[in-house]
């Protein structure tokens, strides 16, 4: 890491990561998009019976207990709480953009498809932002990913449909979200960032009960089961990403946006049997690549780092 972005992220109170922490980081980011996806399951079979705004609501609770059984309650004051409350209402505008566009039969695959712009956005927003240098190897590995994006969203394909500009603005928020997590890591414990999310969506989702009204009855045990693994997971997943955002430069995490694409991919057709489009495969396994190379240049610096002692 070049010394001028070493100074720029002391500036800025973030800790200058060594590539041991990178990889660590990727490994902890892996496992929050794993959870998170069984989360997105989990809420997409509920959003039928219980709609978008109960389904924010049950995030906002569950997740909110589920942090603090987490931490103990521990650590979860917050120190940064502007951007903690700017950063929730945003990211519950993602959430609830998310929300109404599986509702409306989106499949998860494709909504995924269209949220692996985020990666190129994040890796151009920290330079700017966080002052971190993205080197050509990076560099190449975020455009190829991004290639394999624009295989995927063609205009006039399987991909566009009325909901597709929606989750697109949504994209762009979701990469300021991410960049803000880092931000908030130098300040703020994994344990407040994630509560102080899980929070904001239980004022957002009642905001949000005129557009999408609570159902008339009860929902069935299934689906009560689904909302509860949703906030926890929701919880873990969030704590996890604020750790890996503490531990790794966004540059280096932001190609591991696309793991969702395989895992989503996987789990929308053994429930929903949705089969993406031979673009959609063609563009995911581009972007996978990408993301694997990345890996493999974070283990190759951290080697370096272990022979330059």
């Amino acid at each position: 890491m070049a010394v001028t972005e070493t100074a720029r992220l002391r500036i800025r109170g973030l800790s200058v990561p060594t590539g041991a922490e990178s990889v660590r980081g990727i490994l902890l980011i892996l496992s929050a998009y794993l959870v998170i996806t069984g989360a997105d399951v989990a809420v997409k079979w509920a959003l039928p019976e219980v709609g978008v705004a109960v389904s924010m609501i049950a995030r906002g609770v569950i997740g909110a207990l589920a942090v603090l059984a987490i931490t103990r309650g521990r650590g979860i004051a917050p120190v940064n709480g502007r951007l903690l409350a700017v950063r929730g209402v945003l990211h519950c505008g993602v959430s609830a953009t998310w929300y109404w566009a599986w509702l409306s039969g989106m499949a998860l695959v494709d909504s995924y498809a269209i949220a692996a712009a985020a990666p190129l956005l994040m890796t151009l927003l920290a330079i700017p932002m966080l002052g971190e240098q993205v080197r050509w190897r990076r560099w190449t590995s975020t455009l190829v990913g991004f290639g394999g994006v624009l295989f995927m969203l063609q205009p006039g394909g399987d991909l566009w449909r009325f909901e597709t500009p929606f989750l697109m603005v949504a994209v762009v928020a979701m990469a300021v979200t991410r960049i803000w997590t880092r931000v908030l890591s130098a300040t703020d414990t994994p344990g407040a960032i994630a509560f102080w999310l899980m929070i904001a969506h239980i004022p957002m989702g009642l905001v949000l009960l005129p557009a999408f009204p609570a159902p008339d009855t009860l929902p069935g045990p299934g689906v009560i089961v689904a909302l509860v693994f949703f906030g926890v997971a929701n919880a873990i997943a969030h704590i996890l990403f604020a750790r890996a955002f503490a531990l790794a430069p966004v540059s280096a995490l932001a190609p591991y946006e696309y793991s969702p694409l395989l895992i989503g991919g996987i789990l929308g057709f053994l429930i929903w049997v949705e089969i993406p489009a031979w673009t959609t495969v063609g563009g995911a396994v581009i972007v996978i690549v990408a993301g694997l190379y990345n890996l493999h240049r974070e283990r190759v610096r951290r080697a370096q780092e272990r022979r330059d002692g």
